[in-house]
């Protein structure tokens, strides 16, 4: 099944970024992505004020851009809230909700996160919902039970015509920006429990894109994106460096040439 689905790698930036070095980094990006275009969707998911400067300067390039979080709201008295029509209204075509960062700093529910996801699709947004598991819970033998619940919480609010077009985002928590990465044969054992639970919703989300996030790199970037249920990943502090970012997307290129 993987050989049929597009590799992803999008790159969160969180937050990080001035406007001269978003500059320099966009445009190395940008012209390096535009040889992969054919086989790698590409994309950076930026903070909010600097959607203006994005929308500017990748308009007619390769890449997708877009948000590292959104409002359950439209609009109303949330101060510092961010519409998803807001992003929108800037090119902004990706929403990465529930990232394991918002959940531990922000108290976001699994409940919370499947609220923003279906709102970013009644915006026309591509959320990119994030799940993983904490070391504790990996070495309880609580893994499957923590993504598993954590992905059902959105299948439970969605249609299947919705989740069809989200894409999912696996990050364990004890690899995320600690150098650790999960062997590729642990992110595949996932990532193959996140498929098959897809599809008991429906055969129809065997292709929504299961991504890998957490400490990706060009040294592990091949291994990963080989395995037979990891459609791309993504990326945090290596999405920061041109030269890493890319070597991420041609490994990705790579792999879906091998497919």
């Amino acid at each position: 099944m993987s050989k049929q689905r597009v590799k992803w790698v999008v790159g969160n930036w969180k937050m990080h970024g001035r406007l001269a070095d978003n500059a320099a980094l966009l445009q190395s990006v940008a012209e390096g992505a535009g040889a992969m275009a054919d086989a790698v969707r590409i994309g950076v998911c930026v903070p909010t004020p600097y959607l203006a400067q994005v929308q500017s300067q990748l308009a007619g390039k390769p890449l997708a851009w877009g948000v590292q979080d959104i409002s359950t709201y439209t609009h109303g008295a949330y101060t510092g809230d961010v519409a998803a029509e807001m992003a929108v209204e800037f090119g902004a075509t990706l929403a990465i909700v529930g990232h394991s960062e918002r959940r531990a700093y922000h108290a976001e529910s699994s409940e919370l996160v499947a609220a923003k996801a279906r709102r970013a699709l009644e915006a026309g947004l591509t959320p990119i919902v994030c799940i993983g598991e904490t070391l504790d819970e990996r070495e309880a033998g609580k893994t499957e039970a923590v993504v598993g619940g954590q992905l059902d919480a959105v299948l439970n609010l969605l249609s299947v015509q919705e989740a069809a077009r989200i894409i999912v985002a696996y990050e364990p928590v004890w690899a995320i920006g600690t150098g650790r990465s999960a062997t590729a044969r642990q992110a595949q054992e996932v990532h193959a429990f996140l498929r098959a639970r897809l599809m008991q919703k429906d055969a129809a989300l065997a292709s929504v894109a299961l991504l890998y996030g957490g400490s990706v790199k060009p040294e592990n970037a091949q291994e990963l994106f080989a395995q037979a249920d990891i459609d791309g990943g993504l990326i945090g502090g290596a999405s920061l460096k041109s030269q890493d970012f890319l070597a991420i997307c041609a490994a990705a290129k790579a792999a879906s040439h091998a497919g």
